[in-house]
């Protein structure tokens, strides 16, 4: 016969739930925790006590009650004592940021990489130096407690590995293995594909907070997605799902990076938008190059029109196969594929309307990413909180040890 859960582990995931709720939601006092909660008074206080006196969370009276009687302590997280570290492999950028408890961006450090190859080593060590240098000028009693990172390929769920990212010129990396041994911390660094992370920020704390089935679809040189099914991520079985840039919508169309033909980052990516729009002379890429592309098509450059509507033909149609197969509420833009959809919303609309099922296009909500290029820092943070919410107390005495 199979013993029930021991009150050390009732207690242990009544910490963490109560964590995640103000990491979460922010400030809330303890008669709104007692609610969302289900659980009496003396049992939040016992918790909040134990959070507080662990540095966690603090409590202190409301600014403003508007009511009579006693008011209820408001507990905040500490996010200038409790942080982790985020950070965001490019094609063509690396950023890393340091993150309070709480989701609040502290420090933030970003530089430009070298799109045409990738050296573990000089990687690694820029992030890490980023690292550090934040590090020196946090107080004395600040503790890191977690690291993650959002790497833009396909990344093994079990260690970490990036196994293949075509855009980052990176192939069976043993990314978070040497990025922690960099960092010196004594923490294991956690190793997620930027789409999915963006995904899960988005669902968490961006546009799709309230949403339980959301795509969102990533932008830089190619396009990532990540599919949030019933509240959660789809990661697939070795945490390669969501690679829905290389669904093919143009058979026999342009070559594409994974070796097949007419994907949809083939068709819809940087490069493919450039071309379209005949600017790829120019020798501008990234993020400010499609920019460039979209003001032009606002102010009139039929060229730059033609190139966008052309490329949102074929956004709208790998939206359409999405919306067919997983019938999300909402499908959210980011990185470059913001300023591209915005551009060209009424051929992605149009071919939903030709290619998507009714019952599933009827309430489709169509968004643009609420956190913007800090989307994947986002993302990465929350994986790196991710093992303190599970156990507070303990992640927290590991990393004051």
């Amino acid at each position: 016969m199979r013993a029930g859960p021991s009150q050390e582990d009732i207690r242990r995931h009544n910490l963490g739930a109560l964590l995640r709720h103000v990491h979460l939601g922010g400030p809330i006092s303890r008669a709104e925790l007692t609610a969302k909660m289900g659980l009496n008074r003396s049992t939040i206080m016992a918790l909040t006590s134990d959070l507080t006196a662990a540095g966690l969370v603090r409590e202190e009276l409301p600014r403003e009650t508007g009511r009579a009687g006693r008011p209820s302590l408001v507990v905040r997280p500490e996010s200038a004592r409790v942080y982790v570290f985020a950070f965001d492999v490019g094609p063509d950028r690396l950023a890393v940021a340091r993150v309070g408890l709480g989701g609040v961006i502290l420090d933030r450090r970003e530089t430009v990489r070298d799109r045409d190859r990738f050296d573990l080593d000089e990687v690694a060590g820029l992030l890490a130096g980023f690292a550090r240098q934040m590090r020196r000028k946090t107080r004395a009693d600040t503790v890191c407690v977690g690291a993650a990172a959002a790497v833009s390929g396909g990344v093994r769920k079990g260690d970490g590995v990036v196994r293949f990212g075509p855009n980052l010129k990176a192939e069976e990396v043993p990314f978070g293995e040497e990025l922690g041994r960099r960092l010196g911390l004594g923490l294991p660094v956690s190793v997620g594909n930027d789409a999915n992370l963006a995904a899960l920020a988005e669902h968490s704390r961006g546009v799709g907070a309230a949403v339980r089935d959301l795509i969102y679809l990533h932008g830089d040189v190619g396009i990532g997605g990540g599919i949030i099914a019933g509240g959660h991520l789809l990661g697939g079985h070795e945490g390669y799902g969501g690679e829905v840039g290389h669904m093919v919508v143009n058979p026999g169309g342009r070559a594409c990076g994974c070796g097949s033909h007419g994907c949809l980052e083939a068709e819809v990516g940087e490069r493919a938008l450039l071309e379209s729009a005949g600017r790829v002379s120019s020798g501008r890429h990234g993020r400010d190059a499609v920019r460039t592309v979209v003001d032009a098509a606002d102010r009139g450059d039929i060229v730059a029109q033609e190139g966008l509507s052309r490329v949102g033909d074929w956004l709208g149609l790998g939206v359409a196969n999405l919306v067919n197969i997983f019938n999300p509420e909402m499908v959210i833009f980011g990185g470059i594929l913001r300023e591209i959809y915005l551009g060209s919303a009424a051929q992605v609309r149009s071919q939903l309307t030709l290619h998507a099922m009714a019952p599933q296009r009827e309430r489709l909500r169509l968004r643009t990413s609420a956190l913007g290029d800090s989307a994947t820092l986002v993302g990465a943070a929350e994986l790196a909180f991710a093992h303190v919410l599970a156990d507070p107390l303990e992640v927290l005495a590991r990393a004051n040890a």
